[in-house]
């Protein structure tokens, strides 16, 4: 109970205060450690980059906080406090095994009003209010089975096909094709910056594994950019240093990216 009131408190206090906008255009370097989970999340929330033509709220990748939090059983478990207290929401996604997103409540309902906005008003739209206030409020896993899915909407009105298929179509749901029963939570619209994730992942690695030793100085390697990804190298770096593909040697010149050996 006081880990989970403790998540709380330090959330309304870093919304009151506005904490994370002055990481916007803070170099990696010198922010690239945190001994707190949910400061790191709001820092890298607000370091999310800009991506032309698609509507994305930031979302943040759990490797990019294994990157910053050297404890990942902490990292885990202030997740599942975050979760339970719905301050954020973890997604699954389809880009390497362990491969998750986490994303702020509030940024998932306006994504998920954006999706509402697209799709246009017809007789299923209800559907959405239902999946926000009992489903959404209810499910803490990132995946849930068809049967459990329409009984929680049941408690909004009488569940049709058309509204199952209605959240499939608006991105909010994900059916598994080695049970079509069951559905990964996801993020809508996320489909192109996913591609560019992975993309991204390939270049960066390509390129350090091109050099003579396979590494370089963090603090130019930061400002260059990737051509086949819509993310910014910040993002990557935190990736792929999080899941282990990268790590970094301090040096009298400053901090060394380097490729690690398999």
């Amino acid at each position: 109970m006081a880990e989970t009131s403790n998540a709380r408190k330090r959330a309304r206090d870093e919304e009151k205060n506005g904490a994370g906008g002055e990481y916007y255009g803070e170099s990696l370097e010198n922010n690239l450690v945190f001994c707190d989970t949910l400061i790191a999340l709001r820092m890298m929330r607000a370091q999310f980059p800009k991506i032309e033509k698609v509507s994305m709220q930031p979302f943040i990748l759990r490797s990019q906080l294994y990157s910053s939090v050297k404890d990942r059983t902490q990292v885990d478990r202030d997740l599942e406090s975050l979760k339970k207290e719905k301050i954020v929401l973890l997604f699954k996604l389809n880009t390497g095994q362990d491969d998750h997103a986490i994303m702020f409540m509030d940024d998932y309902l306006k994504q998920m009003s954006f999706s509402v906005k697209r799709l246009g008003q017809n007789d299923n739209t209800e559907v959405f209010e239902w999946f926000e206030q009992y489903v959404i409020e209810s499910k803490l896993g990132d995946s849930i089975q068809h049967e459990e899915l329409c009984s929680l909407l049941s408690y909004g009105g009488r569940v049709k096909d058309e509204h199952v298929t209605f959240l499939i179509n608006a991105g909010l749901l994900t059916r598994q094709l080695i049970d079509p029963n069951l559905y990964w939570f996801s993020i809508p619209n996320i489909g192109s910056i996913l591609k560019g994730l992975s993309q991204g992942r390939k270049e960066l690695l390509s390129f350090l594994n091109r050099r003579k030793y396979k590494e370089m100085l963090l603090a130019p390697l930061e400002k260059k950019r990737l051509r086949l990804s819509p993310l910014d190298m910040r993002f990557h770096l935190r990736d792929l240093i999080g899941s282990g593909h990268l790590r970094t040697v301090q040096t009298p010149t400053g901090l060394l990216v380097r490729v690690s050996k398999d």
